[in-house]
């Protein structure tokens, strides 16, 4: 099929957009949203059958209203199964959001995120199914993956089962900026938590008798940064990034209880992300070097140190398809039926195609329009969500 050919109803496919963006559902509450794309792909005429849900919800260590959506669409001709992704959940900041649109562009009302990220790629999957089924296009087998809790930690990806996905060959997922950009790869990261029992005492009275764990806290996070761990990490036999996420106490509350008791415990949560794993890995290990070395230099008058447990495991593993890979001729050939030249992106921050990739799905991720994302200034150039949509029911329908 060319460019020309294809039977893109956009108004409707911009009354998706508006419609899913209308309704909340942040990381860990998905069923409304869920529920309002089973209606609309059920209109669309998907059967009722078709659609279902899995159990990821009972696994994800975090609450989680309801499970992947996935969507089984009988191919029209042969062809190997494909798999289109995207995710259902929103960052909090788009609570009680209220889109509206201005010319080309929809936006928010200044308050809150817009959630583009990722209801572009929700009502890209619904358009492409609507226009499948509206136009009796002939594609291939097809199964569609809304996945929840990707913004707490790609959780929906990460527990599904494989067996799940239909025996899909390749991934098209949608979560991206322009149309333009194939994200070909991405770092993997390692998560790392480290909890400091000192000992109180009164900081006027007798502060040598007391520990404090956030001065042990304190060394450690400066002795991670003047050893080159901190921030942007270059080393020898390797690079990436770390930071320092969370330093607090016990429950989400504050390191300690008033100026004049000396601290008793601290608990310090940061991340450490890679190309290689092993060296997300040589990061972590990095701070724990560094929490050991701070140990030892806050003592009691006693000479007794602080008690560190420092844990670290992986979040999801890095990734990258080469040019040759099936998915990504698949995506530059449908771009150049567009007349677009493809620019191949590798990603700085982990995606659903991580572990989408892991489970043995190679992934290339396409954009469809969201900017700014994360922020109230978040906006939909529905330019690139037109081209986005445009790519995807191409990617759909070329000929093997």
């Amino acid at each position: 099929m060319s460019s020309s050919a294809i039977p893109l109803d956009v108004e409707s496919a911009v009354d998706h957009l508006m419609r899913f963006l209308s309704v909340e559902g942040v990381t860990g509450q998905e069923a409304n949203i869920a529920a309002a794309v089973s209606d609309a792909l059920k209109k669309a005429g998907v059967p009722a059958s078709a659609i279902r849900f899995d159990d990821v919800n009972k696994r994800i260590p975090l609450p989680t209203e309801t499970g992947n959506l996935i969507v089984d669409l009988p191919g029209t001709r042969p062809g190997p199964r494909l798999l289109f992704s995207t995710h259902l959940d929103t960052v909090p900041l788009c609570a009680g959001v209220k889109p509206r649109r201005e010319g080309d562009r929809i936006v928010s009302d200044g308050t809150t995120a817009l959630g583009g990220d990722a209801r572009t790629g929700v009502a890209l999957l619904v358009v492409l199914a609507e226009t499948l089924i509206k136009n009796k296009l002939p594609h291939p087998p097809i199964t569609l993956l809304f996945t929840v809790r990707e913004e707490s930690g790609l959780h929906g990806a990460r527990e599904l089962n494989p067996a799940d996905l239909g025996g899909a060959v390749m991934c098209i997922n949608v979560d991206g900026q322009l149309a333009s950009e194939l994200i070909v790869g991405a770092v993997g990261q390692e998560n790392w938590e480290v909890e400091i029992t000192g000992k109180a005492s009164h900081a006027g009275v007798a502060p040598d008798k007391g520990i404090s764990a956030t001065l042990v806290g304190a060394i450690a996070l400066a002795e991670a940064q003047q050893a080159g761990w901190f921030g942007k990490v270059v080393k020898p036999d390797g690079r990436g990034t770390s930071n320092v996420g969370i330093f607090g106490g016990r429950d989400g509350k504050p390191a300690g209880d008033a100026t004049n008791v000396v601290t008793d415990f601290a608990y310090i949560r940061g991340e450490a992300r890679s190309p290689d794993a092993s060296f997300a890995t040589s990061i972590a290990e990095g701070y724990k070097q560094a929490f050991a070395k701070a140990q030892g230099m806050v003592k009691d008058h006693d000479g007794q140190v602080a008690e560190v447990k420092f844990s670290h495991k992986p979040a999801y593993p890095p990734f990258e398809l080469g040019k040759d890979a099936p998915v990504v001729k698949r995506a530059a050939r449908a771009l150049g039926l567009l007349g677009i030249e493809p620019t191949y992106l590798f990603s700085n921050g982990g995606l659903d195609a991580n572990w989408l990739d892991k489970h043995g799905v190679p992934t290339v991720t396409i954009g469809a329009g969201q900017a700014e994302i994360h922020t109230i200034k978040e906006y939909v150039n529905l330019d690139e969500y037109e081209k986005g949509c445009r790519l995807g029911i191409l990617m759909a329908t070329l000929e093997d």
